[in-house]
């Protein structure tokens, strides 16, 4: 990324899955289904649901990679808390949600007792709301 990261640019695009693999799989499908309106047969029947089965391989291959993600994150905000939270916020930290960690390793050493105490007390899971909460946005550039 050329400019610093921050909530509104923070998501990541893989040009060559969702700009070019996507389409071109989705093409695909189309063309599939188009041939069995226009000739119907065990083969372009056949083409359909291969076309089906490899846009869910392509999705749920990103979907396995980002679960894989999220539970990295875990253990490493978990750490990371046990190093930087006051000892009274430590004995809380398996109170925290997976979507909850994800949201706060965006902030700052600095910001994420106070954070982490008001997503805790309030429970606030949307994780949105809760990195719209972070001031001090931590990048996170290593990413699925």
């Amino acid at each position: 990324m050329s400019q610093i990261q921050n909530f509104e640019n923070h998501t990541r695009i893989v040009p060559m899955f969702h700009q070019v693999a996507l389409p071109i799989l989705a093409i695909n499908f189309g063309w599939s289904v188009y041939r069995l309106v226009r000739h119907v047969s065990v083969d372009t029947a056949i083409g359909v649901l291969l076309a089906i089965a490899i846009i869910l391989v392509a999705l749920f291959a990103r979907m396995f990679a980002m679960t894989v993600q999220d539970r990295v994150i875990r253990l490493e905000m978990r750490l990371r808390m046990q190093q930087v939270l006051p000892p009274d916020l430590r004995g809380r930290i398996p109170e925290f949600t997976v979507s909850q960690l994800v949201s706060l390793r965006f902030a700052s050493d600095a910001e994420l007792p106070a954070l982490a105490k008001k997503v805790l007390d309030e429970k606030l899971t949307d994780r949105k709301t809760i990195k719209k909460l972070i001031r001090d946005w931590q990048p996170d550039l290593l990413r699925a």
